[in-house]
């Protein structure tokens, strides 16, 4: 089960690390926030990203094996990538209507691929 909820964790603190990230990019098409700067732009970002941590945090802890969970420091890193990388393909494209090319496939495959590699005895 701990594997399930670091997972779990990690993709929920994944969608809010990403809207932290690039959600300030649609702020100008928000009327309340169109002619926000960067200062409200990185406050409000922090605000996002302090959800991100309270889940983030929790998943790495529940998750590490020093602390009884499955993953080393290593594959908790890979899976946090790949999992970032998903939420991140999928806000592209519902949110910003980017198109998800042949090569940004051929990069996700790379990625993981580590996932295999990091999990390999």
């Amino acid at each position: 089960m701990k594997s399930l909820y670091t997972i779990a964790l990690l993709a929920a603190s994944n969608l809010f690390m990403t809207l932290a990230w690039y959600g300030h990019l649609k702020f100008k098409e928000m009327r309340w926030l169109e002619n926000s700067g960067l200062l409200v732009a990185i406050l409000i970002s922090w605000g996002i990203a302090f959800f991100e941590y309270c889940l983030q945090v929790p998943a790495n802890r529940i998750g590490f094996e020093d602390n009884g969970g499955p993953f080393s420091l290593v594959q908790l890193k890979v899976i946090q990538e790949v999992i970032t990388l998903i939420v991140f393909a999928i806000f592209a494209m519902v949110i910003f209507k980017s198109e998800i090319k042949w090569n940004h496939f051929a990069a996700f495959t790379c990625i993981v691929l580590a996932v295999y590699f990091v999990f390999k005895k």
